[in-house]
């Protein structure tokens, strides 16, 4: 899976997750806000806080690409954690126009980024370098996944096929690195694409399932509904017991 960006379509695809994400917060019951949402320690509004702020931080970091002047994302690690903190337990319709607003700050701020700005090299936070190309689709990870930590209906199922598709082929190439993971066959049938996760012993286990299945499972999303696993070809009957236990994204 190339890891190469086209920045312009991936913010259309960034505008079209984001209304989604608009539409599912602006019909929710105001009470949900402060229930704990699918990340261990935080409520949803933690989450729809971190979504907003997360914008913000993007706008930071495509000043770096404008001006060249190092921006970054965050005051520090520690403001990030206080800023969500603080702006958790808002009633609804401030997160709502929140993450409007912020979204719409990114969105301006990415419109008018002068073409050769895109190749600028960006810091992250925690702290690897990448371009400012990879920024949008980023900022559609963020969206997408944390759509689904929300908890609140829409599931790895409704994920772009596009989006799992990627995330299949980067969460496979980082969990390829792993030496005490073992390596294991993965076969995403929709889609065909296979890959081995792991660079330990070989294992005897094949993994294979729909594209979407597979990243919910690897992205920490799912505890491996709808895949299937076989060990020297045969299908086990309770599948999910035999899957490995992977680390967090990081």
């Amino acid at each position: 899976m190339t890891n190469q960006h086209d920045p312009h379509a991936d913010l259309a695809k960034v505008t079209e997750s984001t209304e989604r994400l608009l539409r599912t917060v602006a019909a929710l019951d105001p009470g949900v806000v402060t229930e704990p949402s699918a990340l261990p320690g935080w409520t949803r509004g933690h989450v729809l806080t971190h979504l907003a702020r997360n914008a913000d931080a993007l706008v930071n970091l495509v000043e770096t690409a404008r001006t060249g002047r190092d921006i970054p994302q965050y005051v520090s690690n520690t403001a990030r954690d206080e800023d969500i903190e603080k702006g958790s337990g808002r009633p609804l319709q401030e997160h709502l126009a929140d993450l409007r607003t912020s979204a719409a700050r990114l969105a301006e701020a990415t419109a008018t980024l002068p073409a050769a700005a895109w190749s600028a090299q960006l810091k992250h936070r925690l702290g690897y370098v990448f371009p400012a190309s990879a920024l949008p689709w980023k900022r559609l990870a963020e969206l997408e996944y944390h759509h689904v930590d929300l908890a609140v209906g829409y599931t790895p199922a409704q994920w772009p096929e596009e989006f799992a598709t990627v995330e299949f082929g980067k969460l496979v190439a980082h969990f390829a690195k792993l030496e005490d993971l073992a390596a294991i066959e993965l076969l995403a049938q929709d889609t065909g694409a296979t890959a081995r996760l792991g660079s330990g012993p070989a294992s005897d286990l094949r993994i294979q399932g729909p594209v979407r299945a597979l990243t919910a499972w690897l992205s920490g999303r799912s505890d491996g509904e709808g895949l299937q696993v076989h060990r020297d070809g045969g299908p086990l009957a309770d599948p999910r017991a035999a899957l490995p236990l992977l680390p967090p994204m990081s």
